[in-house]
């Protein structure tokens, strides 16, 4: 079978990759060794390997062969600070001064529980957890011991943690073993369909009011509304999975579009750049976990109040990533995505940028998208030239193409991924009509 212009190009790319980072060819071999495929989180991986970080400083990273990259990843939104934040090294290390592992409460995790339900609107109580997979898990279990129902909705393209993918559409093998309802996401009739198909056992919904790993896809309003409306009517907990999408405005995108969820799931950039999660909501939702009461739901983990967490997270989000930060950052990412679309728009090339505010995702197609499915349909090939091409050109974007500003990220850095990216469309996009050709 012939190879296609885009995958000479990419088998090119492949070999100035390899040729260019020897020392992170050396540290992936090694890790084959001690971890399956070298790898020990799967999101990061790539063939023909991944390269190895030595540090990080302020929006900069840089790789075991010395080359530097500006960090538009943002740690998968987690990395919102940057690396090393003044006001986060002061944190930590006070609290290091403190002590580790008291085995108690302390005050700190008073302080940030305040602090979150204070900027959630839908939040009357909280609880900690060591990740956004483990606040997911413990929200559907809230949610089915509330109702005493059994099954749970999700969304094609949807991802609620490490045993909650549903990124191809499908329910992954890997998943928590609960009774999953898959509803098309964006579609308002056929979503209503499915609820009042099965209403009576359902316990909840769960989704992203924005696509994180499936594409920064937005939800339509009125598909969040309907959601609502429905929930309410069949007495089905709304959950919003906004650990991701927290970052998008000052109270998360369930303030930005004024619809409350009964339950919201938090994570990532929260607890400061430290291993975080938190789940919360209506206080009669969250009472089930008062070990003052009788028959309450057990709830553990040994790091949910640790304390290097909890001030971390407690400095970044009361001194740091403030409601005016928050309004700002993602001004800078909505006037980003438009330069970069109508750079698409002005080259007549098929190609776009999605998301809200500070998170952005490119897509290799001109077609609209409001699923992950439709996403699918984007020329897969020369998104992975892309990712190749931007580490060429000093830019360190996610593999599916995900980008997330962080707060050191300046106009001197957005100018730099402009002029990569027309760079990209300039020496790839012909690669499309020399295989259009061809066929």
């Amino acid at each position: 079978m012939p190879t296609s212009a885009v995958d000479a190009a990419l088998a090119e790319a492949h070999a100035a990759y390899t040729a260019r980072n020897p020392q992170s060819l050396a540290r992936h071999q090694a890790a084959t060794h001690v971890m399956p495929g070298g790898n020990t989180r799967t999101v990061l991986y790539n063939p023909p390997f991944p390269l190895g970080i030595a540090r990080g400083e302020s929006c900069y990273l840089w790789d075991l062969d010395g080359h530097r990259y500006v960090d538009f990843l943002g740690e998968y939104t987690a990395g919102i600070y940057g690396h090393s934040h003044p006001v986060i090294r002061a944190a930590l290390t006070a609290a290091l001064a403190g002590g580790l592992n008291f085995g108690a409460p302390n005050t700190m995790e008073v302080a940030l529980a305040q602090a979150v339900c204070d900027r959630f609107p839908s939040i009357e109580l909280v609880r900690f957890t060591n990740s956004g997979t483990e606040a997911n898990l413990m929200a559907l279990t809230a949610a089915r011991c509330f109702t005493g129902r059994p099954k749970i909705m999700v969304f094609g393209g949807g991802y609620h943690g490490g045993v909650l993918y549903f990124s191809g559409g499908e329910n992954s093998p890997v998943n928590a073993p609960y009774d999953f309802v898959l509803a098309p996401y964006n579609d308002t009739a056929g979503t209503a369909s499915l609820i009042d198909q099965h209403a009576d056992t359902l316990a909840a919904i769960i989704l992203e009011p924005m696509l994180g790993g499936g594409g920064c896809i937005p939800a339509a309003r009125d598909f969040l509304a309907m959601l609502r409306t429905a929930a309410t009517r069949y007495g089905i907990i709304l959950i919003f999975d906004e650990v991701m999408t927290s970052r998008l405005s000052p109270g998360g995108l369930q303030a930005l579009h004024n619809i409350l969820p009964d339950m919201t799931t938090l994570g990532k950039y929260i607890g400061g750049g430290m291993s975080f999660g938190a789940f919360g909501g209506r206080a009669d939702l969250m009472a089930q976990f008062d070990p003052s009461l009788p028959n309450a739901l057990p709830h553990a983990g040994t790091f949910n109040n640790n304390v290097l967490t909890m001030s971390a997270g407690l400095a970044g989000l009361t001194q740091v990533y403030t409601p005016e930060a928050a309004i700002a950052l993602n001004a800078r990412g909505d006037a980003l995505r438009t330069r970069l679309n109508e750079l698409c728009q002005r080259q007549e090339v098929a190609m776009q940028f999605t998301g809200l505010g500070s998170m952005l995702n490119v897509h290799m197609t001109d077609a609209p998208l409001r699923s992950a499915a439709d996403a699918a349909q984007g020329n897969q090939a020369l998104r992975e030239l892309f990712f190749f091409d931007m580490l060429a050109a000093g830019i360190w974007v996610a593999r599916r193409g995900m980008i997330n500003l962080s707060l050191p990220l300046g106009d001197a850095e957005g100018d730099l991924f402009v002029a990569a990216v027309a760079d990209f469309i300039q020496a790839r996009m012909v690669l499309l009509e020399a295989d259009a050709g061809a066929a």
